[in-house]
């Protein structure tokens, strides 16, 4: 069934046209990827789907009752709210149902006895029951876990920029809605978190739609692929793979019609050239069609990043890390690490969110000092450092002007002498927007322009933190391309599996614990390893195996610290199972007396050993469940004591 239709769709910013006249449709089931250039109107044409931006001509249809729920990257947050209280902002019964639960069990915490919070408790009660929303609330849980966020009662305003992002997703992937609208939902979470994603996604059944820079999550999710194109939009079935064989097969037909034009413009202009009269109508015919095959050009340049590679000379001495040890509080971010970044090293650092890999790469570059250790960066080192964050850009400077601050002109290492002008028109500044005040460009067009302020410095040592977030695909394979050729020293944190595989040929490996490990060979070979050790049930590598002991100690540590209690559900639970075991029993014993009375009747005895076969089962799981609650309650009884 068709979800919604856009038609015609026309949306301009100024004398910019970011959509022109564009039409889409999506359906159920359908999982739709949309990329292209940062700044040509992909997060517009999201909100404009999510019908929470206007646009100036067309129409759209959308199927009844159609529900849609849209991650932003611009969330809104309560920061006096609870984690639970943010996740349950949606308009729904059932989430308007959840906050109003999660309020009251704030309220109930802080005064147990205030006797009409325990009614609006009790009154909640069958409401949860009616709609389902205990299942919701644990599914908000089990998301908020897999995403990082274990503390559900932490103010949001307490959170770090990166939590209230993954809570935002939580929030999005919790609600129920036909057609789920992600932007960027990939940034600001590691690897393993990324692969559930993408498995969550997978088993999802409504209709999805999505911006994400990360090419192997876009291969192994969507059926469907749109690319926004100066104002146009193309459609391909399939995934990203089958995305790069159908545009190439779609440009090559182009380029064919293009030459053919050419050729049949040539012609025809060499006969007008020669003076030919436009007396008859046959010559009154040829001349129309000279000046339409003159208009009917088809616009082939296509809008890609060029890089030039240019670095300053750089020595046998690059960065050395002697016995760093670094700690915030009782959290061990290194201990004792000591590590020689060589010339022309690929390294990437990879590790859970929280784990200090920022941190490490700030100690690299002298920002922050460790607590023990000395930090050796030779003397021809010149470092450029791309921080997740565009610091200190001034936005009321005009595009020109900020990278002629960094230099009016790069020699690249081939010994072409490139303009800051010319510089910008190759990361897709035109002539006339690189006089844009740089507060009006759009976020990912600001990172791409703060990444040539990098590069017009000609570093010799490339620090890219997270470089993937807020780049577009296109601006990150010509990123790649660059660094294959950049005659210098790589350091990247990444959790983009892709832009890993082809940059890194090193790895190292946070955990958490200090402890940093070593892999050589790309994330997907890191990946296969650690699997096959995973499989095999040992390690061939000591220091892997160590770090997993260590990794597993700090979680049973960081379990046998937090203390236990039974949450209201599970309370409520462990009151009734007694009651409800032996109604269930009850059920059985009646069915078992009718099974003896049916006698010879085939078709009331298959009914009724169905229904017996499905209250055994059930019956089964309330006995494991009584298990659990009690094993739980004795364990609480015994922590008081």
């Amino acid at each position: 069934m068709n979800l919604i239709s856009l038609e015609n769709i026309y949306k301009s910013y100024g004398e910019k046209v970011l959509l022109n006249n564009i039409s889409l449709s999506i359906s159920e089931g359908e999982k739709i990827g949309l990329i292209g250039i940062n700044g040509t109107g992909k997060s517009t044409l999201l909100r404009i789907v999510a019908g929470v931006e206007s646009y100036d001509n067309g129409s759209i249809i959308t199927a009844n009752k159609l529900t849609i729920n849209f991650l932003s990257q611009t969330t809104s947050f309560d920061d006096n709210a609870t984690v639970l209280e943010q996740v349950f902002k949606g308009d729904s019964p059932v989430m308007k149902l959840l906050r109003e639960y999660e309020v009251t069990i704030s309220s109930l915490e802080k005064n147990p006895e205030d006797t009409l919070v325990q009614k609006r408790l009790l009154d909640l009660t069958p409401r949860m029951d009616g709609l389902n929303a205990w299942q919701i609330e644990s599914d908000a849980k089990t998301i908020l876990t897999k995403l990082g966020i274990f503390d559900f009662n932490a103010k949001i305003g307490t959170l770090s920029g990166g939590q209230k992002k993954r809570i935002a997703l939580a929030g999005a992937l919790i609600t129920p809605a036909d057609l789920l609208i992600l932007d960027e939902p990939t940034n600001h979470i590691d690897n393993d978190t990324v692969v559930w994603l993408e498995q969550y996604l997978n088993s999802r059944k409504g209709a999805l739609l999505m911006i994400t820079h990360d090419r192997y999550f876009l291969d192994r999710v969507t059926n469907r692929i749109f690319e926004l194109d100066r104002g146009n939009l193309y459609s391909y079935g399939g995934n990203y793979s089958i995305f790069l064989e159908k545009k190439s097969e779609r440009e090559e037909l182009e380029a064919a019609s293009e030459n053919k034009r050419q050729n049949l413009y040539r012609r025809e202009l060499a006969w007008i050239k020669r003076g030919a009269k436009a007396r008859t109508t046959k010559q009154k015919a040829r001349i129309q069609r000279f000046e339409e095959i003159k208009d009917s050009k088809i616009e082939q340049v296509e809008d890609k990043v060029q890089m030039s590679s240019a670095s300053t000379r750089l020595g046998k001495k690059v960065i050395e890390l002697d016995h760093i040890t670094k700690n915030y509080g009782d959290k061990k971010i290194l201990k004792d690490f000591s590590y020689i970044f060589s010339k022309n090293d690929r390294v990437g650092i990879i590790g859970p969110n929280g784990v200090g890999k920022s941190t490490l790469i700030s100690i690299c570059t002298g920002k922050v000092t460790p607590d023990s250790g000395n930090v050796d960066i030779g003397e021809t080192v010149k470092i450029g450092h791309f921080s997740q964050e565009n610091k200190d850009m001034d936005e009321s400077l005009r595009v020109i002007e900020y990278i002629k601050e960094a230099g009016e002109f790069l020699k690249a290492d081939d010994g072409e002498v490139i303009s800051a002008s010319k510089m910008l028109e190759r990361f897709l500044f035109t002539p006339e927007a690189q006089w844009t005040p740089i507060s009006k460009l759009s976020g990912g067009e600001k990172r791409r322009l703060y990444l040539l302020r990098i590069l017009m410095e000609a570093p010799n040592v490339l620090i890219l933190d997270e470089p993937t977030n807020d780049l577009d695909i296109q601006t990150l394979t010509i990123l790649e391309d660059y660094l294959e050729d950049f005659s210098g020293t790589v350091i990247a944190v990444s959790h983009d599996r892709y832009f890993l595989d082809k940059v890194a040929e090193k790895l190292l490996i946070l955990d958490g614990s200090g402890s940093v490990s070593y892999h050589t060979g790309n994330y997907s070979e890191y990946i296969e390893k650690y699997d096959s050790i995973i499989k095999d049930g040992k390690s061939t590598d000591k220091k892997e195996s160590t770090k997993k002991e260590e990794k597993s100690l700090d979680k049973e540590d960081r379990k046998k610290n937090r203390p236990l209690k039974f949450s209201y559900k599970e309370q409520k639970e462990f009151d009734e199972i007694d009651d409800v075991i032996a109604a269930v029993e009850n059920q059985i014993s009646e069915l078992d007396g009718k099974v003896n009375s049916a006698g010879s009747d085939f078709e009331l005895l298959q009914k009724l050993l169905a229904e017996k076969e499905e209250l055994t089962n059930k019956l089964d799981n309330l006995y494991e469940r009584w298990t659990y609650l009690n094993e739980l309650a004795e364990k609480i009884e015994a922590q008081k004591s």
